[in-house]
């Protein structure tokens, strides 16, 4: 699977941008604050209709404009596939395959599938386990539309229960009514512990041998999901702690607060690792989601790099692009230097600078 183009207008700093990217490594450089990240945040929404950044639609459009829109064109399996993206300021996002209108935002989800890497990426060991979970979710909805469709159904469920909980404070004779969104919550939410685990599983096949490769055979890494809750238990341990909910006014058991350990050697390098081992943990990582990505949709994904390179060491940087093999590339950096030194095949370089893109030589 490649990207063959992208079209940008009214999109952050853009506003038109017409690129076409080689089937290998294509380079963005340029200073910061230029628009090279904007470019791979728009290829991310083209896949999976969020921001990497968490960012509203409202936030990415254009200074002074109402709208955005992104076109993609994209090759899989030997066929094109162009998807418009219509962004906008007090609307839903309007979404379109070869110029049919979907329904629903979840159809997109699987249809390209990328991994990014960024800087932030480096700590989701150390960071909160939101990070952790958020990692785990955007991977499954592109891999898995029953797992986008138990989760978008368990988390609304989860926000209908919390104004349930709120009401409860004026209105108690309410409470009865409880059991019936607890009853749903164990439903979906039992279906989404069941895809983590298995998932777990699948990531743990792939990452030992890349971490062990890594580490020069000196570690051994091994992710835990931590469930919060059982799948077993899950509508009794909600009956169990209504009352607290209750005078929280909140859900405080479920999925949503799930988290997964690192454990290399056996040690939790959540809390006891050095930055050093959560950076490599976090390196392999993403390593692993890109073997999974093939394996599970048997073909490639887009790997977008969005200045990472510059935080990693020369042989981290190595082992990282030489992973990289017949997966078309997006990197983005400030400089041509790193690359040049570090002798791989680079296909295309672009120059951003102040919302213009323009062909720039090797020299």
């Amino acid at each position: 699977m490649i990207i063959k183009s992208l079209e940008l207008s009214g999109f952050r700093n853009y506003d038109f941008l017409s690129l076409e990217f080689d089937r290998g490594t294509n380079i963005l450089f340029g200073d910061n604050a230029q628009g090279k990240t904007n470019i791979l945040e728009a290829i991310y929404l083209s896949a999976t209709t969020k921001s990497h950044k968490g960012h509203k639609d409202r936030d990415i459009v254009n200074f002074g404009a109402q709208e955005a829109h992104i076109r993609t064109c994209i090759e899989k399996s030997g066929e094109e596939i162009r998807i418009d993206m219509h962004l906008r300021k007090t609307k839903s996002k309007g979404i379109a395959i070869d110029g049919t209108r979907i329904k629903k935002a979840a159809e997109l989800l699987g249809l390209m599938n990328v991994v990014l890497f960024s800087p932030e990426d480096l700590s989701i060991i150390k960071n909160g386990p939101a990070e952790r979970r958020h990692f785990v979710d955007m991977e499954l909805c592109q891999l898995d539309s029953f797992y986008l469709y138990n989760l978008n159904n368990y988390n609304k469920i989860v926000n209908q229960r919390n104004k349930l909980l709120k009401d409860l404070f004026m209105n108690p004779s309410l409470k009865d009514t409880l059991s019936i969104w607890d009853s749903q919550m164990a439903s979906f939410g039992g279906k989404v512990i069941e895809r983590r685990i298995l998932f777990t599983q699948q990531l743990n096949e792939i990452i030992k041998g890349i971490h062990s490769c890594l580490t020069g055979g000196k570690e051994d890494l091994e992710i835990i999901y931590e469930p919060d809750v059982s799948m077993e238990r899950f509508e009794e341990t909600l009956f169990l702690t209504q009352d607290k909910d209750i005078r929280l006014k909140m859900t405080s058991t479920g999925p949503h607060r799930d988290d997964f350990s690192f454990l290399v050697n056996g040690i939790d390098i959540r809390k006891f690792g050095s930055q050093g081992q959560q950076r490599t943990a976090a390196l392999s990582l993403k390593l692993a989601e890109i073997e999974l990505v093939k394996k599970m949709t048997k073909d490639t994904p887009i790997l977008l790099l969005d200045d990472v390179l510059s935080e990693l060491d020369s042989s981290r940087q190595n082992l990282l692009l030489s992973s990289i093999g017949d997966i078309q590339t997006i990197i983005t950096c400030t400089g041509l230097d790193e690359f040049v030194n570090n002798r791989f095949e680079i296909n295309k370089v672009l120059k951003v600078e102040n919302g213009t893109v323009m062909p720039a030589g090797m020299e």
